[in-house]
């Protein structure tokens, strides 16, 4: 007779059932509470049993400990996994990759290994103030192309006094930059330490039609040509100049880049007003003027490019018409 499920004789190895605590487990205990922590388990699938056993009495306790074993099995692997999911930071892997987190130092370094990380370093944009404290290279005996490009742009006059037009041009090539140029020539001549004091005179930058006179910043080399127009040398000290017998004020670009040593390089920004104030004080009719007292600021008309003390008199550096101290 075949051997049924739940059956054994003697001298027939005894097939180990369920150990003692998992049928423990799920034996009723009367008055013992469901732990918390545990989320009931759907209950396992029925497995039917083979036809002999169904018509035997000793079937049913082989399908109780089969049922038993099989509850147990699926205890402990939901155990196991729900430990897995629920150890840790409470993420589960998937979870960490599907929402972006939890790659953890591995991923820096496969960063690292794989790629560099692109530089966050912005590019440092300086003020108009730090723009005119700087100086910029340029070479003192540089002859630029002679041809001229106007700033583009225009800047309103703000006061009501005598209005004056004028355009900024800049030689090609020279490697400055035009804007801060013209930016400097605004702010100076409109200040009122300067020609527009009291609303004396306001100034308007104008880059089409036709301007009163044409601030000019040109190299060296070109300075000269249009300053010796007007029978003026400024080739020995490379100076700029008023060409009065033209439309131009010429700028040397070289003095305008590098200053000059009356100043020294920790004054550019002064030296660059007074330059401005100096060149078109010629155009607005003022001859040059010393200093008298010895101490004392040095006329804006003086020319403290080339020196700070004529004829014993030494005097402070000053880019104002009328200087406030």
């Amino acid at each position: 007779m075949p051997q049924r499920y739940g059956d054994w004789q003697a001298g027939t190895p005894r097939v180990p059932g369920p150990r003692r605590e998992f049928v423990q487990a799920f034996e009723a205990s009367p008055g013992r509470a469901p732990r918390p922590d545990i989320a009931p388990l759907d209950p396992p699938a029925v497995i039917a049993d083979p036809p002999e056993t169904a018509k035997g009495g000793k079937g049913g306790k082989g399908r109780t400990f089969t049922g038993i074993a099989a509850a147990a099995v699926t205890t402990v692997l939901a155990v196991v996994v729900a430990g897995q999911v629920t150890s840790g930071s409470g993420t589960s892997h998937a979870d960490a990759q599907s929402s972006g987190t939890g790659r953890g130092d591995s991923s820096a370094a496969s960063r690292g290994q794989q790629r560099a990380t692109p530089s966050t370093r912005a590019a440092v944009v300086l003020t108009y103030e730090q723009e005119m404290a700087k100086q910029y290279p340029l070479d003192p005996k540089l002859k630029g192309s002679g041809e001229f490009a106007a700033v583009a742009g225009s800047a309103k006059a703000p006061g009501k006094g005598r209005k004056y037009r004028y355009r900024i041009d800049v030689e090609k090539g020279l490697g400055l930059d035009g804007a801060l140029f013209a930016e400097a020539v605004q702010k100076t001549l409109n200040d009122n330490r300067s020609w527009a004091h009291n609303g004396a005179k306001t100034f308007e930058r104008i880059s089409t039609g036709t301007p009163d006179f044409v601030i000019s910043l040109a190299s060296p080399g070109t300075t000269a040509e249009w300053c010796a127009k007007s029978q003026l040398d400024t080739l020995e000290e490379n100076v700029s100049c008023d060409s009065a017998a033209t439309q131009r004020v010429m700028i040397n670009a070289y003095r305008w880049a590098q200053g000059s040593a009356t100043y020294g390089a920790d004054k550019m920004f002064l030296y660059r007003e007074m330059l401005i104030n100096h060149e078109v004080g010629h155009r607005l009719g003022h001859s040059h003027v010393s200093c008298t007292t010895p101490g004392a600021l040095a006329p804006v008309m003086q020319q403290q490019t080339k020196s700070l003390d004529i004829g014993g008199i030494k005097c402070r550096p000053n880019p104002w018409v009328f200087p406030t101290s």
